[in-house]
């Protein structure tokens, strides 16, 4: 298109609903567990009510609050692998219960809370967050003129750290700044910080 300045190569993937990300920052901020650790993202913006005491007081609350801090960089990491094109057909090509299935799943949804934390750490409390979640972004997709959304309002940084390999951009409902580079092609920022073009841009200049 004439005029037009985004490179008509580029390819930039925006993902604000990692399903494991959201349910594991829910799970700290539900069952208080107060993990301490190097590099933790910040609160979330919607911050949970937390979970009555007694049921917090029957469960192994001590044991999440540890395995916390381990299984969110492990949830972090595969947030930064690219997705193979072809995996849902290789999915739905394998048999039922084989080792190949079980392998695809796993590169596709990545490690799971639930190996760790187990299923009572997501109650139906979680499922009704997740809703109100998807429904908070549904309303902030709203058709927007195209130099209004994040992308093109931050078009100067964003080129550079396309040529440097950046292809995805994932991002978290978290209070304040988060910005890191996850594998060879991704980043992570909270919505305040996509939705700032000046916070925006600072974040992506460092992924060369």
């Amino acid at each position: 298109m004439p005029g037009n300045p985004w490179p008509h190569d580029m390819m930039i993937t925006i993902e604000d609903d990692l399903q494991q990300v959201l349910e594991l920052l829910w799970i700290r901020e539900a069952w208080v567990l107060e993990p301490e650790g190097p590099d933790l993202p910040p609160l979330l913006v919607d911050t949970p009510a937390p979970l009555d005491a007694s049921v917090r007081a029957a469960a192994p609350v001590e044991a999440w609050r540890e395995a916390w801090p381990r299984v969110w960089g492990a949830v972090l990491a595969h947030a930064g692998n690219i997705r193979d094109a072809d995996i849902l057909e290789r999915l739905q090509q394998s048999a039922d219960r084989s080792d190949e299935r079980a392998q695809l799943l796993l590169e596709l949804i990545g490690p799971s809370w639930q190996d760790a934390l187990g299923a009572a750490a997501g109650p139906d409390d979680l499922q009704q967050w997740m809703h109100a979640q998807f429904e908070r972004r549904v309303s902030r997709r709203h058709p927007v003129r195209l130099e209004e959304r994040p992308e093109r309002a931050a078009l100067d940084a964003l080129i550079p750290a396309w040529h440097c390999g950046l292809t995805k951009v994932a991002e978290i409902p978290c209070a304040g700044t988060y910005t890191r580079r996850i594998g060879e092609h991704t980043l992570i920022v909270t919505a305040g910080t996509r939705a700032d073009t000046a916070r925006y841009a600072e974040a992506l200049a460092p992924f060369c």
